[in-house]
Order: C-alpha cells, then sequence, then structure tokens
C-alpha cells in the first residue's frame, strides 16, 4: 500500500515534531521529578515549563493543572473527585464521562446535539431547592460529531443555582479557543494525543477553590492531588505540543476549507447522505457522514482496504464496533451506518481527492449491488 491517507485525527493525530524532539531531551534525563539532586531537578523543569504551556493554552493556572494518563483519567478525576455531589451531564456526552458515574442524570439534546437549557435550568432549580449540591458535566465539543456546545451559557446557569461546571474540551482543544476563565468552568479536561502530543498523557485544570479528592493515592505527587510518579517524557511532548497548538489554530481555517469541500462534493453525489449536526456550529475538521443503508463498519473496512483511515465513532471502546449513543439521542435511526472523517493541520487537498474518489466508488459499489437484487 502506497501514500496511505489519514483522517482519524478525533481518534488521535500524528506525533507532531516538536512534540519528538521535546520527548527525545527528556528522555535523557534519568532523574526522578521528585528528587531533590541536580538531576532530578531537571526532570522538575520540564516538567514544571510544560506545566506552564498547557496553563497558558487553557486559560488556567499552572498550580492547578493535574497531569493523568489521559482524557479518561482526568474525566473520571472530575466527576469523582468532589464529595456529595449531584452529576448532571449531557446525553452526548463521551464514554469516559457517561460511564464515570452510573448515578448521574442526563440532560437531553435536541436534534442537532446540542443540550437543552431550558431542561438543564429545570433540573438545576429542582436540584437547588432539594438542597443538592450540583456538578454538570458538559463537553465543549463533540468527539463524533464535532457538535460545539454552549459550555458558557450553561455556565452562566450553574453559577445562578450555585453549581459547578466541568468540560471535557479533549477535542476543542487547539481547534477551538479554550479558556476557562471565559467558558465560566470550574474544571476542565484535555489530553495530548489530539493535539499532536504522545498518547497516554492528559489533565485536568481546576479553578481556585476546587477541592479534589485524589482518585490515585501515594507519594503526594501533583500536590497530593493525583498519586505516581510523573510521565516526565510525556509531559515533555504534552508541553511542546500545547505550544504548536496555540500558535498554529489560525490554520484551522485552512481546515474547514478542505472538510467543507468534502461534505459539498459528497452530498452532490448522494442526497440521500446525512451530515450529523450540519445545521448548528460544528468543529472545522469533522465530518459524520451517514449513508443509509450501509453499515458502518462495512465502510470503515472499505476504506481501510483502499489505504484510507477513518472510524465509525469513538475509538475509546477497546476496538469494538457499536452503535452510537451519541447519534441514538439526536433521533437519528441509520446511527449504524455513520462514519466519523476527522482532519488535521497535516490533511492535504489531494488526500480529501483521495478520500472523495474511494467513497464515490464504494457507494457505487453499493448501489449497483442493491440495484442487482432488486432486479433479481
Amino acid at each position: 500500500m502506497t501514500n496511505p491517507v489519514y483522517l482519524d485525527y478525533n481518534a488521535s493525530a500524528p506525533l507532531c515534531h516538536e512534540a519528538r524532539q521535546a520527548m527525545l531531551v527528556a528522555m535523557e534525563i534519568a532523574g526522578n521529578p521528585s528528587s531533590v539532586h541536580a538531576s532530578g531537578r531537571a526532570a522538575r523543569k520540564i516538567v514544571d515549563h510544560a506545566r506552564r504551556k498547557i496553563a497558558d493554552l487553557i486559560g488556567g493556572d499552572a498550580e492547578r493543572v493535574i497531569f493523568t494518563s489521559g482524557g479518561t483519567e482526568a474525566n473520571n478525576l472530575a466527576l469523582n473527585g468532589l464529595e456529595d455531589v449531584t452529576v448532571f451531564t449531557s446525553a452526548t456526552e463521551h464514554p469516559s464521562v457517561t460511564e464515570a458515574r452510573s448515578d448521574a442524570k442526563r440532560i437531553p439534546v435536541d436534534a442537532n446535539g446540542v443540550i437543552d437549557l431550558a431542561a438543564l435550568e429545570t433540573m438545576l432549580r429542582a436540584a437547588s431547592d432539594a438542597g443538592q449540591k450540583v456538578l454538570v458535566s458538559v463537553m465543549l465539543a463533540n468527539n463524533e460529531t464535532g457538535v460545539i456546545q454552549p459550555v458558557a451559557k450553561v455556565g452562566l446557569l450553574a453559577r445562578e443555582y450555585g453549581a459547578k461546571v466541568h468540560c471535557d474540551a479533549v477535542q476543542a482543544l487547539g481547534r477551538l479557543p479554550v479558556d476557562m476563565g471565559q467558558l465560566l468552568v470550574d474544571m476542565v479536561s484535555i489530553s495530548a494525543h489530539k493535539i499532536g502530543g504522545p498518547k497516554g498523557i492528559g489533565a485536568l485544570a481546576i479553578a481556585p477553590g476546587v477541592m479534589l479528592v485524589p482518585q490515585i493515592r501515594g507519594g503526594g505527587q501533583e500536590k497530593y492531588r493525583r498519586g505516581g510518579t510523573e510521565n516526565v517524557i510525556g509531559i515533555a511532548g504534552f508541553g511542546a505540543a500545547a505550544e504548536r497548538a496555540d500558535a498554529s489554530r489560525a490554520k484551522m481555517d485552512d481546515v474547514r476549507a478542505l472538510r467543507d469541500r468534502l461534505e459539498t462534493v459528497l452530498a452532490s453525489e448522494a442526497p440521500e447522505l446525512l451530515i450529523a449536526g450540519k445545521g448548528t456550529d460544528r468543529l472545522v475538521n469533522t465530518s459524520c457522514l451517514i449513508l443509509p443503508g450501509m453499515p458502518g463498519e462495512t465502510q470503515v473496512m472499505a476504506m481501510d482496504l483502499a489505504g484510507v483511515a477513518i472510524s465509525s465513532g469513538s475509538a475509546c471502546s477497546s476496538g469494538k464496533v457499536r452503535e452510537s449513543h451519541v447519534l441514538k439521542e439526536m433521533g437519528i435511526s441509520d446511527a449504524g451506518s455513520a462514519i466519523r472523517v476527522s482532519l488535521g493541520l497535516e490533511t492535504t487537498d489531494d488526500e480529501i481527492d483521495t478520500f472523495i474518489r474511494v467513497w464515490s466508488r464504494m457507494r457505487g459499489n453499493a448501489v449497483r449491488k442493491k440495484s442487482a437484487r432488486h432486479a433479481a
């Protein structure tokens, strides 16, 4: 296979040059960042530098950035780290949120996947009247559809009723401005490998006044918020990727142009094609394409055989393909026929052309087979 086309950036972006170089430097340092000798101090310097860069990217305080093993752990820490709270989450959250608290109450979404603010206010009012402490968890951008949530409006409502807000900004990072103050949130989860950093490193940033019960204990690292020796190499890569993402966000307009061309061409060829969330604001790099009657898994395999990497939804299910709960909550009946195409800074016009050509051939073959069955 020559020149494979990678269009699965929402699952993981390729490791960027800046992150790789920072990690190579960190690999040469033997010290534990908790050690007081010179080698330990060198490791600590790397960790502290990255922490500042990541805090700058999200408008947070470096002292309140907690390194984790990734977005999933960050989400679990946020949802389980506050004591005696009732948790509200949108119905279309990532599994690391929906499965973190089995007792969480779901906030409905509309046909575009946007949270129902009126329903949320009703829930907040009832909880306030009952004397409950509430944590609202709403993602900034959906990993499957790219739909952007009105998080700042959620924050305003939450403040009115004395609730705290957690935002999963894993998919939004590097693609949208993420500023804790402007979003009016108390906690933000982020992950390195969505922005060209290494896999296995993420962070939870918390606002002043947020006190968390650690979910991993031992050693007192991360100011006693998350035990265990810090992943210095991963953190170094995360910091470098954060700095690059901050400088590269303006280039996302070019990504939007590629995504829009892809959708325009496919829609003109296939009038039956549905684009989830088309009627609202979405990440500029994301297309959730629904081709009725053709299983998403079949499409993914056909594209893979042609050298094009896409997915059929979230990649966080241990390789299992299952029908999207996100699309179900949006009322889409053909949820099993969805694929996700997600672009990145490295995506080229030629790669989009290749995808269009392969997808059109795949659809054409399916149409011909269907016609032949009907004729028989």
